[in-house]
């Protein structure tokens, strides 16, 4: 059997169909910050959720100057693209810098934060996620820590896995 593309791209045209209410081009003017008791740290997130997108999620993260993301683990994959700034991150038992251009992965289900290591410019992040795919198959899942270590993060949840 041969692969026909005229055929597979007719097959998508109808699935991922951009209009006015899913346009194609989203200006960063048109991102839509989501509520600061969605996020649960000091962060900014941003999402261009009108792009017709039905496998991925794109969001403008903003850490403040000196300040980080949560400790979060989370099912979907994860990479944030530095427009600028510099930091680390701490992914489990990993600690690793990061600068303006860099590309930071963050792998299924593992303990993460992300600081921003200047006193006075913040970080910016395009931050692409397959949380959407996932959604998709009922099995999106995300956990925050809140403000702590990644060992503290284990603790707690351990427990708390244990005990339920």
């Amino acid at each position: 059997m041969s692969f026909d593309m005229a055929a597979f791209l007719g097959a998508i045209s109808d699935v991922v169909k951009p209009g006015e209410e899913r346009p194609f081009v989203v200006h960063d003017t048109d991102l839509k910050t989501l509520p600061a008791a969605k996020v649960h740290n000091p962060t900014t997130l941003r999402i261009a959720g009108t792009l017709p997108t039905k496998t991925f999620e794109i969001f403008r993260q903003t850490i403040p100057a000196g300040l980080s993301s949560d400790m979060q683990r989370h099912y979907h994959e994860t990479v944030h693209y530095v427009i600028s700034g510099r930091g680390h991150t701490e992914l489990e038992d990993e600690t690793e810098s990061w600068e303006t251009g860099a590309f930071v992965y963050t792998p299924p289900w593992t303990w993460h934060r992300h600081y921003n290591d200047s006193a006075d410019e913040p970080v910016e992040f395009l931050t692409i996620e397959n949380s959407r795919l996932l959604a998709l198959f009922g099995i999106a899942r995300r956990e925050s820590a809140g403000l702590v270590t990644v060992d503290e993060a284990r603790k707690v949840h351990d427990t708390h896995q244990h005990l339920g």
